[in-house]
């Protein structure tokens, strides 16, 4: 597997990597769109958001010039909207219920708008929200990802002081090392912490993971409740030979190298497999790409009609020069001197639905080999069972078991996000945070 550190310069680099969504230019750009919205009233876009930012009262703020208080309602709704307006699937939430869409029109830019007043509030560093006094009562945040910090951030308004505990050496989660460069930093990642932590009562420590210098016990004896946010794990297994050759990768290790050692360092083959057709899949295809594979190629063992990533993110795909096969299954990865040389896969064939009226795949007994020198896997993450294996919390299929108040069988343990639901989106990660310290201020009896 090659080394492109002196195959791009720098400035290639720069351009292939830069903002993909970029912010409007001027004060007229945005208000020029701001004067295409219809303001509904009980408005598509803000049903369909998980956390239910009032889009039309936000972008009629902008109109108004009031873009401290459109930030505001959206911080208010969505403490990470600017993070968010950056990452989430807008196609298939509020952009994708534009009622415009049924105009023929092109949906508002609902995302790119707030972006630009969270932006400005991020940039100015407005004081938008008070913390109440510390009442005293101690809460402990496993996770600084999207649900951790959107959790840390409901408690504190309420006088609660809240300790977060990190595996990693910076915050935001998956949204500083799982997700394309092109589309978030991690130095947005850390600027939006900072204006979560600005609200005082939040501590942040790194470095500290749960089951290795972190014990769940120790943490329900010295804090009032804890909160576990701590995501999801690696990639889900081939389970086929050749897994474990020199240059086949588990996706979010290899955009976390991305993150960790920079575009120059960070290795890639010159053809590339990715396997499987999610978000992660498409970021690891297209960065690829853009770091100077020869040829990235998709493998999905399904038809286009399933794919769980969207319309927009596979057109990313497409336009970076990446191949797609579809109903094709990895079947085995052949080496030469150890090392990646093929991959062997099966053809596919959708079957009849069954009961429920879901089409499966099914080998057809035909084979077809890809010459390569890398694969990176990106077929679904697993939740991390063990880490928590032994700490007494129930599990189910590896994810944590909670109660409709998102409460775990240990009482004080409360949860919510990936390690809960098994892996959505960032958007739904922040309005589990706000559940779940919506469930904490109920236990500890500070709100009804």
């Amino acid at each position: 597997m090659a080394i492109l550190n002196n195959r791009l310069t720098q400035e290639q680099y720069d351009e292939n990597f830069t903002d993909i969504h970029p912010p409007f230019e001027s004060r007229d750009a945005a208000l020029t769109e701001v004067n295409r919205c219809l303001f509904c009233y009980d408005a598509p876009c803000t049903k369909v958001c998980p956390t239910s930012i009032d889009v039309p009262k936000f972008i009629k703020q902008i109109n108004t010039g009031n873009i401290k208080g459109s930030a505001f309602t959206i911080l208010s709704s969505n403490i990470l909207g600017g993070g968010c307006a950056r990452v989430c699937p807008v196609e298939k939430l509020c952009e994708g219920s534009c009622v415009l869409n049924k105009e023929l029109e092109k949906p508002i830019q609902i995302a790119r708008l707030q972006r630009y007043s969270t932006d400005m509030a991020l940039e100015k560093k407005w004081n938008l929200f008070e913390r109440k006094s510390s009442i005293g009562r101690k809460v402990a945040v496993v996770g600084a990802g999207p649900a951790g910090l959107s959790c840390a951030h409901g408690l504190s308004r309420q006088g609660i002081d809240v300790t977060i505990y990190e595996k990693e050496g910076r915050p935001g989660g998956l949204m500083t090392y799982g997700i394309a460069a092109y589309k978030v930093t991690p130095e947005f990642c850390q600027e939006e912490t900072d204006f979560i932590v600005s609200l005082g009562g939040i501590e942040i420590l790194y470095n500290q993971e749960l089951g290795k210098n972190l014990s769940l016990v120790d943490l329900q004896k010295n804090y009032d409740a804890v909160f576990l946010g701590i995501g999801v794990g690696l990639t889900r297994q081939l389970e086929i030979p050749g897994e474990n050759l020199e240059g086949v990768v588990d996706a979010i290790r290899f955009i976390y190298g991305l993150r960790e050692e920079g575009f120059a360092k960070t290795a890639v083959g010159d053809q590339v497999a990715v396997i499987g057709m999610g978000m992660t899949a498409i970021d690891a295809a297209t960065q690829a790409k853009r770091l100077g594979a020869k040829e990235v190629t998709l493998v999905y063992r399904r038809t286009e009609n399933e794919k769980p990533c969207t319309d927009v993110e596979l057109e990313i795909a497409k336009l970076d020069g990446c191949q797609i096969i579809w109903l094709a299954s990895p079947k085995e990865i052949i080496s030469e001197n150890g090392k990646v040389k093929s991959l062997v896969c099966s053809k596919m064939e959708m079957g009849a639905p069954d009961e429920s009226g879901r089409r499966f795949p099914f080998d057809t007994g035909e084979t077809f080999a890809l010459e390569i020198d890398m694969v990176i896997k990106a077929t679904g993450q697993v939740p991390y069972a063990d880490l928590l294996q032994n700490s007494g919390i129930e599990l189910t299929k590896g994810k944590i078991r909670i109660d409709a108040n998102n409460t775990s069988n240990m009482g004080t343990v409360f949860a919510g996000g990936d390690c809960v639901n098994g892996g959505k989106e960032v958007v739904d990660a922040v309005q589990a945070g706000k559940e779940g310290a919506k469930s904490i201020l109920k236990y500890l009896g500070i709100i009804e």
